[in-house]
Order: structure tokens, then sequence, then C-alpha cells
């Protein structure tokens, strides 16, 4: 079967110092320790050592044929969004991500599809690249993240910016930064652990009682990681929306159960129960394989708990490797095959 797995990222090689271009910090820069290693500097730290999987494209079409994965979404680090700078500094980083993104895409027409990003700070400077992206770059989508400055993604400042993603037919792809709570439990890696999940639920809750959904239908939205804790809490949104309509349904009267057909997650929720969960939940037309490559996070095995999974029918199973992917991008699977 074809596998696509939706949930990569990638850093230009050769990444700017940007914050020496621009004059202040913020920005990461890359500092190679050797030609298989590198640190994300960040402030003059280390925020994270990174393989050349992460940017080399080579050594990652090696990593997808060991694990038997043919194509590869490539979005950026989530940290790249820098949705806090300057709007024409962050354009103007955006750019030279979507660049690099675009020409792997364009050595490896069957390996990669890309998604761009964009400075969401700026409804005019993103909707520019979104342009860009689509028309002179030839990507396939972008990746935003769960919330941008701590405002959520049904404010009307982003409106325009969906409508266009509608209009250039660009698929988004919803990846949680900026973790609610970060400041308050820095020990025990718990932004990624709890307040990535707890962030996630809180973008497709934002847009689910906020009317996006309902706004612009066409919209192609795929959240990470499985949902965050969405699918686990759909119950107990619901019973909120039924028992507090007042606080709930003030922007519309429908029952946030009634959207779990409309928008895509990936797979990656590391556990064969939580996948049977899921599924049982969301359906697997709406589920694709994901698997934050080429983080420890992500999933050791690409596809293995789908494979592995005995409840799942080959159809099924046909569905989460490709048919999904597919479906959320408007691809032809021959391009690929």
């Amino acid at each position: 079967m074809l596998k696509i797995d939706i949930h990569t990222h990638i850093i230009p090689n050769d990444l700017p110092d940007f914050s020496k271009k621009f004059g202040y910090e913020g920005f990461v820069k890359l500092e190679k320790r050797n030609e298989t290693e590198a640190d994300m500097m960040l402030f003059n730290e280390n925020f994270r050592t990174i393989q050349c999987n992460c940017w080399d494209p080579s050594v990652r079409v090696k990593d997808m044929k060991n694990s038997s994965i043919d194509v590869q979404v490539i979005s950026p680090i989530p940290i790249m969004f820098s949705y806090w700078a300057d709007p024409e500094d962050a354009l103007i980083q955006s750019q030279i991500i979507n660049d690099f993104i675009a020409d792997v895409c364009t050595k490896y027409p069957k390996k990669f599809i890309g998604l761009g990003t964009i400075p969401m700070q700026s409804s005019k400077h993103a909707i520019k690249e979104l342009e860009r992206c689509k028309n002179d770059l030839g990507l396939n989508g972008i990746e935003i993240g769960s919330n941008v400055n701590d405002h959520n993604l049904n404010e009307e400042q982003f409106h325009d910016i969906f409508e266009a993603c509608e209009d250039l037919s660009l698929s988004l792809f919803i990846h949680p930064w900026q973790m609610m709570g970060m400041s308050k439990m820095k020990q025990f890696w718990l932004p990624w652990l709890v307040g990535m999940p707890a962030e996630t639920t809180r973008a497709i809750c934002s847009m689910i009682f906020g009317g996006v959904f309902d706004k612009f239908p066409k919209l192609r939205v795929a959240f990470a990681h499985g949902g965050g804790s969405f699918p686990y809490t759909i119950g107990r949104i619901e019973q909120g929306f039924i028992q507090r309509p007042d606080l709930c349904a003030i922007e519309h009267s429908n029952n946030p159960a009634s959207y779990l057909d409309k928008f895509y997650v990936d797979s990656l929720v590391h556990s064969q129960n939580s996948l049977d969960y899921l599924v049982k939940t969301m359906g697997v037309n709406q589920i694709a394989l994901g698997t934050d490559y080429p983080f420890p996070l992500g999933e050791n095995l690409p596809g293995e708990i789908i494979q592995n999974s005995k409840s799942l029918s080959i159809d099924m199973k046909e569905r989460l490797y490709n048919g999904t992917a597919l479906e959320w991008l408007d691809l032809d699977k021959k391009l690929f095959i």
C-alpha cells in the first residue's frame, strides 16, 4: 500500500542568522556541530540538537525506504512560526523557509509534498505569501499554529486568511505551539506532554464554537497529534454545550459533536487502544498516517500501530495510509505510483 506521512518537519540547511539580520533576538539559528548534527540556538541557548535528517532530503529518503514510507508531507518546525516578530521580518523568514521546502519537493516530486509557513500576525503579509506558495512555488498547503500570539483561531483577524486558503485550494495543517500554561509547568517536559494535546483541543473548539467551519465549508483542515485531547473529551465538550448554551452556543446552535467529519487528524496517538478509540470516534475517513518525523515524540516505526491493528480491515488501513491524506491535500494517487 502507498503510505503518505502527513506530519513531518524540516528546516533549511543554510538558515540565515535572522537575529543579526533584523537586529533583535528570538529567531532560531543553526550551529553545526559536525556534518550530521546541529544545535538550534535560541537566545544564545541550545533549544534542541537535531540530526541531518532534519535538513537533508537524501537522508530522509533513505529513512523513508527503511520504514516503508513512500511520501512525506514536509512542513516547518513550529518554533519557526515567529508570529511575535515584525510582520515584514516574519515574511522574509517565511519566504526563505518556503523556498527551501519547494526546492526539496521539486527535486523529489514523488517523495515530498510541501506545506509552507506564513506570518499569521498580519493578514496582508500572510495572504501575499499564500498566493506565492500556490502560484509560484506549487506548495499544497500551509502549516499554522494553534493560536497566534494568544489569539484563538476563530477571531475575525484570521478570516481573510482562511478565505484565501479556500480560494487558492490550499490545505491547512494546524500544529500546537505557544502552549497554554508553559510558564507554569516547566518541569518534566509538561508543555509537550500536557500542553500540546490541550492546545490542539483549544484550536478545534475555537474553530467549532467560533463558526469557522460553517463560514468556510471548503476549508480543508487537519490537526496534529490525533486532534490532541479533543476526541477523548468530546463528551464533556458536548455536555457543556448542552448545559450552558449561554456560554458555548453564542456564535451558532450546532452541537460540537456534529463537526467530527468536518476536519481531519493524523494518527499519532502512540498506542493501539488510543487509535482504536480515535477510529471509533472520528472514523477512518477523517484520519491520516502521521508520525512527527524526525522528532522523539514521533512514532518510532512509522505506521506500525496501523499495521499491527487487528480491528482494521485492509480497506480501512488503505484509507489511513493514503486515502485520507490524498483527500485532504486534493491530490491524485497516480502522482506517486
